[in-house]
């Protein structure tokens, strides 16, 4: 499968140890409760005490787990574009050219999170709020993110050049994200940026001319 030897290795949960299978199921569980509260209500509506009883863990696990609810929301956004994934690679972009492919895809991960959009707006805010405490869960984003474009480009081993077009991607779809939430950018025009700054995917390319 494309782009998963370096990437994937690295997109396991920065962690001192692995956890167990009832740990595991533990954090799996309090990651559902925390999309269904915000799906509920947007970013105000995740309230630690409430995600803790929803997911049936003790207040101060839950807090091992996610020292705060900007951790917990930044990690629900990981947890939502690896099972994006999941979904993309059973069905993937059919477009001639890595730029095409990449476009679609990230047009229907945009419009997955169009679909909750009160989950999209809370995800998003946290990863806006997120300060350097934060870094390891905003690098699982930015990587899962990553892994996404490479699949969808088919790349395994790509050039410094390459990932830097990905990483310009990245910024613009979450840029387009934002605008999009607050009103400021229709889903047209989302589709007319996205289509442009992929474009950059076929400059990049080994051979073709700068």
């Amino acid at each position: 499968m494309p782009a998963e030897s370096k990437v994937e290795a690295s997109t396991v949960r920065p962690s001192s140890a692995p956890l167990t299978e009832r740990q595991e199921a533990r954090r799996r569980r309090i990651l559902h409760a925390s999309a269904q509260l915000a799906s509920r209500g947007g970013f105000d509506a995740v309230q630690m005490r409430e995600v803790a009883e929803s997911s049936q863990v003790a207040l101060g696990t839950l807090y091992r787990y996610f020292p705060s609810k900007i951790h917990l929301l930044v990690a629900t956004m990981q947890d939502q574009l690896e099972h994006m994934h999941g979904t993309l690679r059973k069905k993937p972009p059919v477009g001639d050219t890595a730029a095409e492919r990449v476009a679609e895809t990230l047009m229907r991960a945009f419009r997955a999170l169009q679909r909750e959009p009160h989950l999209a707006d809370a995800m998003v805010r946290a990863l806006t709020f997120a300060d350097r405490s934060v870094s390891p869960e905003v690098d699982q984003v930015s990587r899962q993110t990553t892994l996404i474009i490479l699949d969808a480009m088919g790349l395994e081993n790509p050039t410094p050049e390459q990932l830097s077009a990905v990483r310009v991607i990245e910024h613009t779809w979450h840029s387009a994200l934002i605008t999009w939430l607050s009103g400021r950018a229709s889903i047209a025009q989302v589709k007319i940026d996205i289509e442009t700054v992929c474009r950059l995917i076929d400059q990049t390319e080994p051979g073709a001319g700068h």
